[in-house]
């Protein structure tokens, strides 16, 4: 039987989001599996309030920066009073204050997830050259587009593991459509496009919106519900009122209530210029509903085009509309797409997957056979 291991988990971000949810499932899963693990969370983050109430060592850091020295030493103490086998990484500013700590203690092998398909050398004056090369023993890479980004930004392809998020495909079923629909104002007949995302530049949220004209004017009971929050609301609350279609846009803002919104769902969409892999997806294929993507980062390992969903290009409101209103109007092609979906998740892509692979790198990195059955 492999030993126990002890797993510190650090993220910096204040609110919540699929690489926290994907933190919280591993360090949950970790811990069903007789782990123990220690989640470092931001003061009075979403993430800190969601590991205590599952009952997870959580420790409350302020850490203002990845450069912020005092966080570095506190995070440091904590090591020193744990002695933790793996310091996991989960944010980009987590990965420096991490690696430092690690380093200073000299406690700890150091993984880093990346969850992100942009190159690290984006902005020109960054010091992310310097971060990744400050001695990371391993990258966790979501999907293989984030692995090909890192090979090609000149990591050594030998310090990255391919380990795909995962959903759990059970948490969603037996939402409450009739509920969702009155509480956004959609008549219960009427077909509903919706998308669940955080209203980030990535997202393209505003191609959605430029699609719905074109939607309606093909689909005349049609609605589109944008959910989430974020910087871009204002921006997409503009592009909104200059649509003809304005007022079959839906704006609700942040929501809890996602199985309700996916039972509501008719079709769920999802039109990025950049995405890691994008979990969001995944919840729509475990509850049935059918999907529409821009083909873009790990996007296409998740939907294969005519089989799980459809591919559309990216930051194109016409194609997009057209994928749209062809879904809308073909149920056999629903349906075949929704059986082809749900098989795929429960065979790839469960919060357990990810769980066994990530545990398969630590054990790889501390020389350890990999028998946590």
């Amino acid at each position: 039987m492999a030993r126990t291991l002890t797993v510190f988990h650090l993220n910096t971000e204040r609110t919540w989001r699929g690489g926290e949810g994907q933190l919280l499932a591993l360090a949950e899963g970790l811990q069903g599996r007789g782990h123990r693990n220690v989640v470092v969370a931001q003061k009075q983050s979403e993430l800190a309030a969601r590991s205590l109430a599952a009952g997870l060592p959580t420790e409350e850091v302020r850490m203002r920066g990845e450069w912020d020295l005092a966080a570095m030493h506190r995070i440091g103490a904590l090591l020193k009073r744990d002695r933790p086998d793996v310091v996991h990484m989960h944010t980009s500013h987590a990965h420096t204050l991490g690696v430092l700590a690690s380093k200073w203690t000299g406690i700890g092998r150091r993984v880093v997830s990346r969850r992100v398909d942009f190159s690290i050398h984006r902005h020109v004056l960054s010091l992310s050259g310097f971060k990744y090369g400050l001695g990371v023993d391993r990258y966790v890479a979501i999907s293989e587009a984030v692995r090909t980004q890192l090979v090609a930004d000149g990591i050594p392809a030998a310090k990255i593991t391919l380990v795909h998020s995962g959903v759990e495909p059970h948490r969603y079923l037996g939402g409450d459509r009739a509920k969702a629909r009155a509480s956004l104002g959609v008549p219960l007949e009427a077909k509903l496009v919706g998308t669940l995302a955080h209203f980030g530049w990535h997202k393209s949220l505003e191609t959605l919106i430029a699609a719905a004209e074109h939607v309606v004017a093909a689909v005349p009971d049609a609605w589109i519900a944008v959910v989430g929050e974020g910087e871009l609301r204002g921006k997409l609350e503009a592009e909104r009122a200059k649509s003809a279609a304005r007022e079959r846009v839906l704006l609700p803002g942040f929501r809890t209530d996602v199985a309700d919104l996916l039972a509501a769902f008719d079709l769920f969409v999802m039109p990025s210029v950049m995405e890691g892999l994008c979990t969001a997806i995944l919840d729509a294929f475990a509850v049935g509903v059918p999907v529409v993507a821009s083909r873009v980062g790990g996007i296409p390992e998740l939907v294969d085009h005519e089989t799980t969903g459809l591919l559309v290009e990216p930051k194109q409101p016409k194609l997009l509309a057209d994928a749209i209103v062809r879904a809308l109007g073909d149920e056999q092609l629903r349906r075949r797409m929704v059986d082809a979906a749900r098989a795929s998740v429960l065979d790839r892509f469960t919060h357990d997957a990810m769980v066994d692979g990530t545990l398969r790198v630590y054990r790889e990195l501390l020389g350890e056979a990999a028998d946590d059955r």
